[in-house]
């Protein structure tokens, strides 16, 4: 007797039947082919590292919104979310260095200095004004923790902003390791980040996939040898397709598709 269940390990077990009409006690062999659960299988194999601007979180309207608090403090124009979209990255530093060099000012330690203060202040008095998950974001995070799927958020925003963003949002409870700039002696796109946030769950780096939406996120995947994923629709100042990522999806729905092709 064969018993179908799907593809996967085939087992011959001999199993004992009644035969009732002869008052007889048989025993068969019976190859069950047990059915490996591809998905299953994929959340025992890989740790998900996810940056968190422009990949989980959409934050530039509020990001937006401080840094251009900043520049009205310091009498300089505005900046426009298009263009801020194309400046996240690689932290709130270097965020404010584009946009005064944007708004043609040479940006100095001390002008820069005094944006920050600004732009941190004002930040976290607004930071999930107007910032949500990306469409797909909290479906997919499900689908991975019904799996039990180890989850660890790898971002260039600060530590404390982190925490109240994902807190604000409801989305904390998703990711045991949460490792912010300020965390780490190197950051991202440095390799050190990425692979203390992988320890912290205690996953080898083999065993872990990155998924992020900047030339920062790919360096620092690429350097710790660790596959990285794209999104189209993040932040990069370079067009997604030219970041150098093993994959690139449009949609964050197709994710756990995407990351079963790595296993």
């Amino acid at each position: 007797m064969t018993a179908i269940l799907g593809r996967g390990i085939e087992l011959n077990v001999a199993l004992p039947f009644a035969f009732t009409s002869q008052g007889k006690t048989a025993t068969t062999e019976v190859t069950i082919l047990l059915l490996v659960n591809t998905v299953a299988s994929m959340s025992v194999r890989h740790a998900i590292i996810f940056d968190l601007d422009g990949t989980l979180v959409d934050t530039a309207p509020d990001l937006t919104g401080a840094l251009n608090a900043a520049m009205s403090a310091l009498d300089l124009p505005e900046v426009d979310e298009a263009s801020v979209r194309h400046m996240v990255g690689r932290g709130a530093r270097v965020l404010i260095e584009r946009g005064l060099t944007a708004a043609g000012v040479k940006a100095d330690k001390t002008l820069v200095d005094q944006a920050m203060a600004i732009f941190l202040s004002h930040y976290g008095d607004h930071i999930a004004d107007r910032s949500q998950p990306f469409d797909g974001v909290i479906e997919t995070l499900n689908h991975f923790r019904q799996l039990e799927t180890p989850m660890g958020v790898c971002t260039n925003k600060p530590q404390a902003l982190t925490i109240k963003l994902l807190e604000t949002l409801e989305l904390i409870d998703y990711f045991p390791v949460i490792l912010g700039a300020d965390k780490v002696r190197n950051r991202k796109p440095h390799p050190d980040h990425l692979l203390e946030t992988i320890s912290g769950l205690k996953i080898a780096p083999k065993n872990a996939i990155m998924i992020g939406d900047s030339t920062a996120d790919v360096e620092a995947a690429r350097a710790a040898g660790v596959p990285i994923i794209a999104v189209s629709f993040g932040y990069s100042y370079v067009a997604p397709h030219n970041l150098g990522a093993d994959l690139v999806i449009d949609d964050f729905t197709l994710l756990p598709d995407a990351i079963r092709g790595f296993s």
